[in-house]
């Protein structure tokens, strides 16, 4: 090979590794980690599910419409499973819909619980209590990380130079963000004593 080839060929290398060759499909590994870790979280709440409706159950036998509520909301929650690869606006909205559902039976099983000293005396309830709170920051924090990925990603696909290799080698589209499943929840709640 020769020299004029040899530096063309370097050329060329850098110029494509500079518009996003590699950039991309890391992009995409990120996004596809930040998502598992979110699913993660939601699994690791779910899981403590069951230890919390059989303490509450012992306490407050005659609320088996909330124990059950709680139970049903739990499957619902762990049957949708997505890939990074189905993480359409529909498809999101269906797994928010499903945990914001879980989230909610819980509140319920919390209320429930309060009204019952002897469940909140509980040294089990009162750790599952601890662990669920810890759940619920580790969702946020899971969700924020992936909220950052997806835009990272985003750009990459979206922004030049690296759209450009996207468009010519990859043909990605951008991804679907998290979007509130609260209707009104864009707007600040009042408060009236």
């Amino acid at each position: 090979m020769r020299a004029p080839t040899r530096i063309l060929a370097v050329a060329a290398a850098l110029s494509l590794a500079a518009c996003g060759v590699q950039s991309i499909p890391q992009g995409e590994n990120a996004v596809s980690a930040a998502w598992a870790e979110v699913q993660n979280q939601y699994q690791r709440r779910a899981d403590l599910v069951p230890n919390l409706v059989e303490t509450v159950k012992g306490a407050a036998a005659h609320e088996k419409d909330t124990l059950e509520a709680v139970i049903a909301a739990r499957a619902r929650a762990t049957q949708i499973q997505l890939s990074v690869d189905q993480l359409t606006p529909e498809n999101m909205k269906k797994f928010e819909e499903a945990q914001a559902g879980l989230k909610s039976a819980l509140g319920r099983l919390m209320a429930v619980a309060e009204s019952y000293p002897q469940i909140r005396a509980n040294q089990n309830f009162q750790d599952l209590q601890v662990q669920l709170e810890g759940t619920e920051n580790r969702i946020g924090v899971a969700r924020r990380r992936y909220i950052e990925e997806i835009r990272r990603f985003n750009d990459l696909v979206t922004v030049p130079p690296t759209s450009w290799t996207n468009a010519l080698l990859y043909h990605k589209q951008p991804k679907a963000q998290f979007a509130a499943t609260t209707p009104g929840a864009e707007k600040a709640p009042q408060v009236k004593f």
